[in-house]
């Protein structure tokens, strides 16, 4: 056609194809002044038009003539339609084209393979890490159907537990095997006191997040002379794979991910195992077991020799009864030691909070409006690394000396209420229940996404999210939208559980230090003499602290200095520590 051919009278299709393109002029040069050499063209442009192509390989050029067949056949096609043909059949025409020469680039993609052996993927990404993944960012593939179901044995034609699937435990183990590499004082304490067997007789119930670290902890424990049983803290934490690997090594595990709250209470109720076990040792995460046997096995609760808690929200609950006289035995508050406080709650969260919200939402955060609740040492991780991406961080707070801190590190501190109209972000870390409630959710605006990085889901009112005139839409794992009658929409994450662990990973690094404090937490409390202990909460002996501390600086290849007699002396402290009061944090 007519139209189709440039002014000059020739179309495209009618360009020659040469075998060869010819070298560019080696002459055709600038000099530093900017004039043209000698041999150069005048008008370097001009120049950098007309010879600025290089020889052809024989595989592009081949490329090359099959795309210029191509268009010369389409051109004669289009030729030969005519004018009262649709635009519609044109299109689908050239769809059909499409489709064949995409068949044609696969069936040759699928012989390269074949020629290569058909090459797996896990070659380099392995099988154990995608599965890792997927256990963290998405559901399971697996059936829906709930574990409780099936009767499951590993290999050994042991039963006493509940997973997802136990013949995932292969996977899990090398996640396990994985984490060891950067838990370097766990693996130490095994060396040193494995041994010694300071927890030889010791039950130990656990209830925490059953991650590849936790394994880790788990194992150690074990190997130092403790029987073990376990339970999750959270519903979607747990990794499908790692808790497999535990129960096929013979811990009882009752744990997997996406577990209802009705899963939740029997999982440690099996966990408990009144009727079979009986427990001298908790490590608990968030105070769900040791509430649990307080109301339903007060006997058992009365027989226990010590309680180890992790996270504030149980901390309180421990104080709570502790005041009403009603506590039995002796706590260890960990959450509280130096070593949980400054690396897991501030470095930890400082690092996870940017990787789970960047899997669930793939938000860019640099000029959002971000409100973070609580400025504690978790506040303060996620507040920093939110402003290293370029967010507007404003910090809202009720103890006037972390308000102080916020404001001293450059953070605005306001109400809640203040600002709920037009930040693009809200995370809560205060630990406490009702944060935000339904009258902020009202008034954020659309797209608006809430998350929660403290321990408890209660910080977010999400009881009042579950009503007639509001639409849950799931749109990923773990991200839901709330739909307002008037098509506003807030994103919600986990359902207001902990983000970091539900939605992503977090440093084994960080986890060896938090791990090594609550194995010899639970040491000190199973080993004490009669008396040292009254029935209160403690916190760990800045001693211990320290000591996890140094367990780790070789990691880093770290040299620490020694004070002489004299300087110890002036300090009125021993050359070999503690450094710290017991008050100090």
């Amino acid at each position: 056609m007519a139209e189709e051919k440039d002014q000059t009278g020739s179309s495209w299709d009618d360009l020659p194809l040469p075998d060869k393109y010819p070298e560019p002029h080696k002459e055709n040069r600038v000099g530093l002044n900017g004039e043209a050499e000698e041999g150069a063209s005048a008008n370097p442009v001009e120049e950098s038009t007309k010879d600025q192509s290089v020889k052809c390989s024989p595989n592009l050029l081949q490329m090359l003539k099959a795309a210029k067949s191509w268009r010369t056949a389409q051109g004669r096609d289009r030729e030969e339609v005519s004018e009262s043909e649709t635009e519609e059949t044109v299109a689908e025409a050239r769809k059909t084209d499409m489709q064949i020469q995409f068949t044609d680039q696969k069936k040759d993609f699928n012989k390269r393979l074949t020629k290569t052996g058909r090459r797996s993927l896990s070659r380099s990404i392995s099988q154990s890490s995608t599965d890792s993944y997927s256990s963290v960012c998405s559901d399971s593939s697996e059936d829906e159907s709930s574990p409780r179901d099936k009767l499951q044995k590993n290999s050994k034609g042991l039963s006493d537990f509940c997973v997802k699937n136990i013949k995932q435990a292969e996977f899990g183990r090398r996640e396990i095997e994985i984490a060891q590499q950067e838990m370097p004082a766990l693996m130490v304490l095994r060396k040193r006191a494995g041994g010694e067997k300071p927890l030889a007789g010791a039950k130990v119930l656990g209830c925490t997040h059953i991650t590849a670290q936790t394994a880790v902890l788990i194992e150690t424990l074990s190997v130092l002379g403790a029987q073990c049983r376990w339970a999750a803290c959270n519903i979607f934490s747990t990794q499908n794979a790692v808790a497999a690997a535990l129960a096929e090594q013979g811990t009882s595990v009752f744990a997997w991910r996406g577990e209802s709250e009705d899963d939740f209470w029997w999982c440690i109720d099996q966990c408990v195992g009144a009727e079979i076990w009986q427990p001298n040792m908790i490590l608990d995460d968030g105070g769900d077991l040791t509430h649990w046997i307080y109301k339903k096995h007060p006997s058992l609760f009365k027989k226990l020799k010590g309680i180890v808690e992790e996270s504030v929200t149980g901390i309180y609950r421990l104080y709570q009864l502790s005041k009403a006289g009603k506590l039995c035995v002796p706590a260890m508050n960990v959450n509280d030691s130096v070593t949980k406080q400054k690396f897991d709650n501030l470095y930890c969260c400082k690092e996870s909070i940017v990787d789970g919200l960047k899997r669930t939402t793939d938000v860019m955060f640099g000029g959002k409006q971000v409100v973070v609740c609580g400025y504690g040492e978790v506040g303060k991780g996620c507040c920093a690394a939110l402003k290293a991406l370029g967010a507007v961080v404003y910090v809202t707070e009720v103890d006037p000396i972390c308000a102080l801190q916020a404001c001293m590190d450059g953070f605005r501190v306001i109400k809640l209420s203040e600002v709920i109209r037009q930040v693009d972000l809200v995370i809560t870390c205060t630990g406490n229940k009702n944060v935000v409630g339904r009258e902020h959710l009202d008034r954020m605006k659309n797209g608006c996404i809430v998350c929660n990085m403290g321990h408890s889901s209660t910080e977010i009112e999400l009881a009042s999210l579950r009503t007639a005139e509001l639409r849950w839409e799931r749109v990923r794992p773990h991200v839901d939208h709330v739909i307002w009658p008037d098509g506003k929409r807030i994103v919600l994450l986990a359902e207001g559980r902990l983000l970091n662990l539900s939605c992503s990973t977090v440093p084994s690094l960080v986890l060896s230090i938090t791990a090594t404090t609550q194995a010899l937490a639970l040491i000190e409390l199973y080993s004490a003499p009669e008396g040292r202990y009254k029935q209160d909460v403690y916190l760990l002996p800045k001693k211990m602290d320290e000591f996890v501390a140094s367990l780790h600086l070789p990691t880093f290849d770290a040299h620490l200095t020694e004070l002489s007699d004299e300087q110890a002396k002036y300090l009125g402290i021993s050359k070999h520590g503690p450094f710290k009061p017991n008050y100090y944090r």
